[in-house]
């Protein structure tokens, strides 16, 4: 019974790892073709125009002849490293302000928890659009305005579970041999909170991929030459009431793949890390 129970964790392991490497792998060949790719596949080709989903252009072709699949391939590829870069300095800040929150305390933790409930009191959307306004849109705009707006509930999470670990007694020990606040914190703290980190990290992806999309398409986000996502499905909508429905369709399918790629991701990260998990 005992080694029946070993090789079923085992098996649930291993399908585990396999899971998370092919998403990943998935994931790292859209941004890495979308990186390689020549312009040329997606560039206008007016003898091609309005084409409907076949061999030779299986996503059809839109009203100036751009190859839909190239097109939507690049366009994921860039919403994918915008979203990364952007999620990535976003949980970066929050592990930043949760350490210092619950580590200082006092008026620091205060005002932490006061932009904390701030940001997160504002219509995420609506602060997206202000702060990308302001920085006058384009990628620098897209990008700041995802990873100022996506710390607040990792911060949270991780000032909650430093508040628990730093009453630790092994914490307290460190503490009384005279070892500053900065060397509790990496040396005993960090380690504790990496987990969660990580996971959350790889959670906010789908999110920050999302709100990229959204900003794009709302004009307020990259310029309307660049080849992505938000874009597309802006100008698809112009054309969509004269029967051209792929040019929706297959870019929103593709959007929702990804972002659901990396929630996925995410849970099967969560499932290898998270030790109340592995004894579900």
């Amino acid at each position: 019974m005992k080694n029946l129970r070993m090789n079923s964790k085992l098996n649930r392991r291993t399908k585990t790892v396999v899971l998370a490497g092919v998403i990943i792998l998935l994931l790292v060949s859209i941004s890495i073709f979308g990186i390689v790719m020549s312009p040329e596949l997606y560039a206008p080709d007016y003898s091609a125009k309005k084409m409907v989903p076949s061999f030779t252009h299986p996503f059809g072709t839109d009203y100036l002849g751009r190859d839909m699949f190239f097109r939507s391939m690049k366009g994921l590829s860039t919403s994918i490293l915008i979203g990364m870069l952007a999620a990535t300095v976003s949980a970066f800040m929050a592990l930043a302000l949760g350490l210092l929150a619950a580590t200082a305390g006092g008026w620091v933790d205060k005002v932490v928890s006061y932009f904390v409930d701030l940001f997160m009191g504002v219509p995420h959307m609506v602060l997206l659009m202000l702060i990308s306004f302001m920085l006058g849109g384009g990628l620098k705009g897209v990008i700041i305005g995802v990873a100022v707006t996506h710390w607040p509930n990792l911060t949270r999470i991780i000032r909650g579970e430093v508040m628990q670990v730093r009453n630790a007694q092994y914490v307290k020990a460190s503490r009384k041999f005279g070892t500053s606040k900065l060397q509790v914190a990496l040396r005993h703290i960090v380690p504790h909170v990496l987990p969660q980190f990580i996971i959350g990290l790889i959670l906010l992806f789908p999110h920050a991929i999302l709100h990229e999309a959204g900003l794009t398409f709302l004009g307020f986000g990259l310029p309307i030459d660049a080849p992505a996502i938000g874009i597309i499905l802006s100008e698809a909508l112009k054309h969509i009431a004269t029967g051209m429905w792929w040019l929706v369709f297959f870019p929103g399918v593709m959007l929702v793949i990804v972002v659901m790629l990396f929630d996925k991701l995410g849970e099967q990260i969560k499932l290898l890390m998270d030790p109340g998990s592995a004894q579900e």
